[in-house]
């Protein structure tokens, strides 16, 4: 059980925790020991079995969560993780003990970064790798909850939404026209790539890695099955492949520079590329190579130079939803995890009025069309009703009434439905 005692002057606070291990805690005064014996009565009613000591160091605890993770994230995200790790966290927090960190403490370290001039954005992400840690110390006991859990709006690391989608930089119509029409010109090797990218809104990484037999020209598709990141192939960015559309114009290129590539092949005596876009001297392409290359069309083009192959991805999107694209469908072709992603990064895009649309709730359905119309005792037609009881959206009063309808002798209304005209119950 947990208790205060008054012991030498000092009052103590003496207290098992969700293991059983004892803890003594010494205060100046009765209303600080009874506060922090408030704090730590959590822990005095929730059993647990830590996986690791519970005193284990910030430091130490990374050494086993780098190893827990290792295998389950992608290596250029577990390169950061170690690099946030290295320069900003391990100095702060390594030698302290993880039960000891708590909230105000996180949220100053936070918030000093911010004072250091350290971008917001890498601030966020040395938050994120500190929860992450933590979150897993919750699932082996160390923790009951997570104290770095919620602090991004408080310390607003987290951009609006409506910031983010002004950061998009995305071509218009004529833009997109001009860069592909130059960059066939100057670029004609680097052009299918830059015409794929455009044109299904791939990320770079996905259209590096795209193999000849992930095209299917006959069902105008491609299969999005891996990704190339730091050089090495990968699932892509959701973690499962997709399937996307593309369009004829696309389809007839690509059957082109198939038979390009293989003459090329013949031509140099090479043996198959597995790839279906590679350098020169036939190996993988850089992704960093290929910024250059956009570079230069966009130079040769007059476009501004901002604009980078991510680029395409978000003109790709742009130009769909404002001619009139499904949602669903544009989230698809992208391969976002939800709907709600898709609204979020290209919702301004998104048409805003459709008068057409509002017209339509007052359109009355043709005659023959199916659906009977009742007559009231003046003889004029005010009711719709259809036979399908689902599309009669009515109180559930009129169910019974729409039922006894007979084709037999469409002048007769049903004796039941009279009554109700009659009552006025309509």
């Amino acid at each position: 059980m947990a208790c205060i005692k008054k012991r030498r002057g000092k009052w103590v606070v003496d207290f098992r925790d969700g293991a059983g291990i004892r803890h003594w805690k010494t205060c100046e005064t009765k209303r600080a020991a009874e506060d922090y014996l408030a704090k730590a009565i959590p822990e005095t009613r929730q059993w647990s079995q830590s996986a690791v000591n519970h005193g284990v160091t910030l430091g130490q605890y990374a050494d086993r969560w780098f190893d827990l993770i290792r295998s389950t994230i992608k290596r250029r995200t577990y390169t950061r993780y170690e690099e946030l790790w290295r320069i900003h966290l391990k100095p702060a927090f390594g030698e302290v003990k993880v039960r000891q960190l708590h909230r105000g403490r996180i949220m100053g370290f936070l918030a000093g970064k911010l004072g250091e001039d350290l971008a917001r954005n890498t601030v966020r992400n040395i938050h994120a790798t500190l929860r992450a840690m933590l979150k897993v110390s919750v699932d082996d006991g160390v923790l009951l909850s997570n104290p770095a859990e919620k602090l991004g709006r408080q310390l607003r690391l987290v951009t609006p939404k409506a910031t983010r989608q002004e950061q998009i930089k995305a071509m218009t119509k004529e833009q997109r026209h001009l860069f592909l029409e130059t960059a066939v010109k100057v670029l004609p090797r680097t052009y299918p790539l830059f015409f794929v990218l455009a044109g299904t809104g791939m990320r770079l990484g996905e259209a590096l890695a795209l193999q000849p037999e992930d095209v299917d020209v006959r069902g105008r598709e491609i299969r999005v099955a891996r990704a190339l990141s730091a050089g090495v192939l990968e699932t892509p960015k959701s973690g499962h492949g997709r399937t996307v559309d593309i369009s004829k114009r696309l389809v007839e290129m690509l059957a082109q520079w198939d038979v390009e590539r293989k003459a090329e092949m013949l031509r140099r005596g090479w043996a198959e590329r597995p790839s279906l876009f590679y350098s020169d001297a036939g190996t993988l392409l850089d992704d960093s190579n290929v910024r250059k290359l956009m570079t230069c069309v966009l130079k040769k083009a007059g476009l501004p130079l901002h604009f980078t192959p991510h680029c395409l991805r978000h003109t790709y999107a742009s130009l769909m939803l404002q001619q009139g694209e499904s949602v669903a469908y544009v989230q698809r072709q992208l391969g976002h995890a939800s709907i709600q992603l898709t609204v979020d990064t290209y919702g301004k895009w998104l048409p805003m009025g459709n008068k057409e649309a509002v017209d339509r709730l007052d359109e009355i359905q043709p005659a023959g069309s199916g659906s009977k119309v009742v007559a009231t005792q003046g003889g004029d037609s005010r009711k719709l009703w259809s036979w399908r009881e689902e599309l009669n959206l009515q109180p559930a009063v009129y169910k019974t009434a729409a039922l006894p309808l007979s084709y037999a002798s469409p002048g007769v209304i049903n004796q039941s439905l009279m009554v109700l005209i009659q009552n006025r119950q309509f």
